[in-house]
């Protein structure tokens, strides 16, 4: 299978599960995947990136190597707007590594206190937060507070 052009075929759930079927936990389809991932035009991204994360959630390894970089991707202020809300998704996966969590909680609480942002990353960046205010309970009384301020 070409994924470009799988990518480019109809837009649907159907067509993402046949991708992730065809990619299933194999390293260099994915690989392949995360290349048109960061470097083609913004449609095949935008439907890339769902595809990454239905990847991610069935065989979590497969991230092993790209998550340095699909963090500071998510963070791109010129990337498409699927590839922030699939990779906070993809984040609620995973444990994040100690070496992330600083960039990580800090886009949270960005994705969070901004009014413009989308609802599903906002719900996926406090699933995220959570996780690691489990692993560092400093975290709670900044979420909390910026919960509170943007309850309505």
């Amino acid at each position: 299978m070409d994924l470009k052009t799988a990518l480019l075929q109809k837009h649907s759930k159907q067509q993402t599960v046949r991708i992730v079927n065809y990619i299933g936990a194999d390293q260099e389809r994915f690989d392949t995947l995360m290349d048109l991932f960061y470097k083609e035009e913004y449609r095949i991204v935008q439907r890339a990136a769902w595809v990454v994360a239905h990847c991610a959630e069935k065989y979590l390894f497969l991230l092993n190597d790209h998550l340095p970089k699909m963090v500071n991707y998510m963070v791109d202020e010129n990337a498409h707007k699927a590839v922030r809300r699939n990779i906070v998704r993809t984040l609620t996966f995973i444990e994040t590594p100690e070496e992330l969590m600083g960039l990580v909680a800090d886009a949270c609480f960005a994705f969070l206190a901004d009014p413009k942002e989308a609802v599903a990353v906002k719900v996926h960046a406090m699933e995220v937060l959570y996780q690691l205010y489990l692993k560092e309970p400093d975290l709670g009384n900044e979420l909390k507070l910026l919960i509170e301020e943007n309850m309505e």
